[in-house]
């Protein structure tokens, strides 16, 4: 079984959906999102956001690439 570790929060199910399609397009096995949830709550229920994760063994990799995506993301969106 493999452990996973998390490696960045996002607020959106969209963004967290594009973030997982582009950590596969990079090489990296991210967690699937799974679907659920309430309606309206895009940070899920911690406050933090979803979870982003990644096998242990990817995660040192995988976590700067997640953060440059994001800000890049971010930056598009302003």
């Amino acid at each position: 079984m493999t452990d996973y570790e998390t490696i960045i929060y996002v607020e959106r199910e969209s963004v967290a959906r594009l973030m997982v399609t582009a950590l596969r397009a990079h090489g990296f096995s991210p967690r699937e999102i799974t679907d659920g949830g309430l309606p309206g709550i895009g940070t899920g229920l911690t406050g933090r956001g979803l979870a982003i994760a990644v096998p242990e063994s990817e995660a040192r990799d995988a976590q700067p690439l997640a953060e440059a995506l994001l800000k890049d993301m971010v930056a598009k969106k302003s």
